[in-house]
């Protein structure tokens, strides 16, 4: 299994027992949902996947993920609404409330202000649908015309599909469960509806602010950060196709595209990509899935998903293990026919050294036919660089930065290995050359191609500058 299996923890799966098994089923990263508590409520958790980690002997990425500015509806006084399709209702401010009609309270002025006419308004997660008729004048409400039917209750979240608003996607919550984060021991925080790339910023100046060094995974759930993709993959370490909101903003007809667009983008970027949402949610409640959640799951894969994740299937299901091994199954199949298909593409003429260098390390592996590509790197990226090709050969990553180890937990086909900072003597290349000495993984007379940084006299890493071909 080279995919990487994220895993969310909840009532289902929040034992030492239960976390031991779904890591041993293939999980490599366990994620915990922040808009269903505080930091308080995840040290026990938090313990058991460290005691976890010891016990089987690799490492394992806890990912914090932040809840957001989920936009919603105030209280509703009369507990529903009915509404028929073109039924006019207003939005506003829950102390401006009118009683001329029916009335949604919505308390986001900066929202309010922005809504123009013709603007499409979607409640409870696409079941209802509103369209914007007028932001009246005299009193700043905003006349909305229902486009379906259904019922509207207190608290429903709200999306303004391909609508860019003011809000920024760290809430005063989201700072302080990421400082709290930070200080239980989390490797990784994904931040929610991120809409622009000073989104990122804002959420890495936290971080460094902490001291600490991890990764940022930005959810793409709006629109309008599809349209910053570019951009925003300059900032970003991985990137998490959230397909639940994303689904909302766009045409669901449209979402299988856009999925591919995205995972290409950061294929070509080497920035790891998550899909999530919905992948086994029949297993929820049953033992198996259906076929079409088993083709999506694979056809994730095959547009080249570094990982795919798992929501209410491991954190609420009747089923999580089983859904962990099904996960597993099915992407080693897939995995099979992404070898048998796939082409080693050189690098444009606009690309960099990393990626030549990528290409050549990839290049030599097929030829020499080499048993594994083993790179040496502090931040990884020689490692992600070689991943994105997507070779037929294990990728062993070398690193001796321990945040980079549970980063690299990210990364499609890459196996993570911790070398000793303190062999101060050793190059990179040496030390490459006596971990495939002592791995059992490699046998005598296998051959592997080495990525590794040759300094020259200087201390000081200079990035990844030789390719080698090595037999033990």
């Amino acid at each position: 299994m080279r995919t990487k299996i994220v895993a969310t923890i909840g009532p289902a799966s929040n034992t030492k027992e239960k976390l031991k098994a779904l890591a041993e089923a293939g999980v490599s990263v366990f994620r915990l949902n922040f808009s269903h508590g505080g930091a308080s409520d995840f040290v026990k958790i938090i313990n058991y996947i460290r005691e976890v980690e010891k016990e089987i002997g690799r490492p394992i990425t806890i990912m914090q993920d932040l809840s957001g500015p989920k936009i919603r509806l105030g209280v509703v006084p009369e507990g529903s609404i009915q509404v028929s399709k073109g039924m006019e209702l207003l939005l506003g401010p829950t102390d401006k409330r009118t009683d001329e009609m029916a009335y949604l309270p919505f308390d986001h002025e900066v929202i309010i202000e922005s809504l123009e006419p013709g603007d499409r308004m979607v409640l409870a997660d696409g079941g209802l649908q509103f369209i914007v008729r007028e932001r009246r004048k005299k009193d700043g409400l905003v006349l909305l015309v229902a486009d379906n039917e259904g019922i509207v209750t207190s608290r429903k979240g709200l999306a303004l599909p391909g609508k860019s608003t003011r809000v920024k996607a760290l809430t005063d919550k989201d700072k302080k469960d990421l400082e709290d984060g930070l200080k239980l021991g989390v490797d990784a925080v994904a931040i929610s509806y991120v809409q622009t790339a000073e989104d990122v910023r804002e959420a890495r100046a936290l971080i460094a602010k902490s001291g600490r060094k991890v990764p940022v995974v930005v959810k793409l759930e709006r629109q309008s950060a599809v349209d910053n993709l570019d951009e925003i993959l300059k900032e970003t370490d991985i990137v998490m196709v959230a397909r639940g909101d994303l689904g909302v903003e766009c045409p669901l007809p449209k979402l299988p595209a856009l999925q591919k667009h995205i995972i290409k983008a950061c294929n070509a970027a080497s920035k790891p990509v998550i899909v999530a949402t919905q992948m086994l949610l029949s297993m929820v409640n049953n033992p198996a899935p259906t076929r079409a959640e088993t083709t999506d799951v694979a056809n994730a894969v095959l547009d080249g998903a570094d990982c795919v994740m798992m929501s209410e299937e491991t954190a609420m299901g009747n089923f999580p293990v089983e859904t962990v091994q099904y996960m597993s199954k099915i992407t080693t199949e897939a995995e099979k026919l992404l070898e048998d298909n796939r082409t080693l593409e050189e690098p444009s003429s606009d690309k960099g050294i990393p990626e030549f260098l990528a290409y050549s390390a990839c290049l030599l592996a097929d030829k020499a036919k080499a048993k594994a590509i083993v790179s040496h790197s502090l931040s990884g990226g020689s490692a992600r660089q070689v991943s994105s090709r997507r070779p037929p050969q294990a990728i062993y990553a070398l690193t001796p930065d321990p945040s980079t180890i549970k980063a690299l937990n990210f990364v499609w086909g890459t196996t993570p290995i911790f070398v000793d900072k303190g062999q101060v003597q050793k190059t990179h290349l040496e030390r490459a050359e006596e971990f495939i000495d002592r791995s059992p993984d490699f046998e005598v007379n296998d051959c592997a191609v080495i990525t590794a940084g040759q300094l020259k006299d200087s201390s000081t890493p200079r990035g990844t500058n030789l390719v080698k071909i090595y037999w033990k």
